[in-house]
């Protein structure tokens, strides 16, 4: 970043490589909302409190531009939510990580909320319609751990790139030959299944999971706020 660029707009710069949104921004350091838009300068408690909450940020870089904008000490490996594909349209998606998850069931349809998630960059293939609402979300627990096939399972930690399905589609027989799937349920929170069964006349799913100590369910569709399809598995890194 030049040094003759101004403070605010060395924040902003931060504020994208960090790939959080203003209004999350403002709630995590506790700056008054719309100081980042207006003309007039910072006070040095504004950048007091930005350091505090991102010590990672070099000072020198922050105040005059010149350097690296994090520290050495600060520095790591690019970090697993980068998501290469393969060459196609660059797209930033929501991150619902398992701890946002249950903000996400009564929150998914708040723009306000969606924009607290941090956002990761996918690459939707050349070949692919970029259109459509897509969402990220990590895997909790082991109901699609599968010992026969482990090549199929989805392991804890795990990032779903998943594409939501328009309710409209819901009225017709899904597309569910070998789909996992994301499933919003007003009351049980996210759930991540396969679905072997779809009943068009009852409007009920039948769910499964890859391990065999969870046993098949039939949900009613009234019941389910959003059924993503995942397109793209992630993996993350174990030791």
């Amino acid at each position: 970043m030049s040094k003759n660029t101004t403070t605010k707009e060395r924040i902003l710069q931060f504020i994208e490589n960090k790939g959080i949104s203003k209004y999350k921004f403002y709630q995590e350091t506790g700056i008054s909302n719309g100081v980042l838009d207006k003309k007039s300068g910072l006070s040095m408690e504004t950048v007091e409190k930005l350091l505090l909450k991102f010590p990672e940020i070099s000072e020198r870089w922050l105040l005059t531009g010149e350097g690296e904008m994090i520290k050495s000490e600060h520095k790591q490996e690019p970090k697993n939510e980068a998501i290469p594909i393969t060459a196609g349209h660059v797209k930033y998606i929501p991150l619902v990580s398992q701890y946002a998850q249950a903000g996400y069931l009564s929150g998914f349809d708040n723009p306000v909320f969606m924009e607290t998630l941090p956002t990761i960059p996918i690459i939707i293939p050349s070949d692919q319609e970029p259109k459509g609402e897509y969402v990220c979300f990590e895997v909790s627990g082991d109901s699609m751990i599968s010992e026969e096939d482990p090549s199929e399972s989805l392991f804890e930690r795990d990032l779903l790139i998943c594409r939501n399905v328009e309710q409209t589609y819901w009225l017709s027989k899904l597309h569910i030959n070998k789909w996992d799937f994301v499933i919003v349920h007003k009351t049980e929170g996210i759930i991540v299944k396969r679905i072997v069964d779809h009943n068009v006349e009852k409007k009920e799913i039948t769910i499964h999971s890859l391990n065999p100590m969870y046993e098949d369910r039939v949900l009613s569709l009234g019941d389910i706020s959003q059924i993503l399809n995942v397109v793209f598995i992630h993996r993350q890194m174990r030791r």
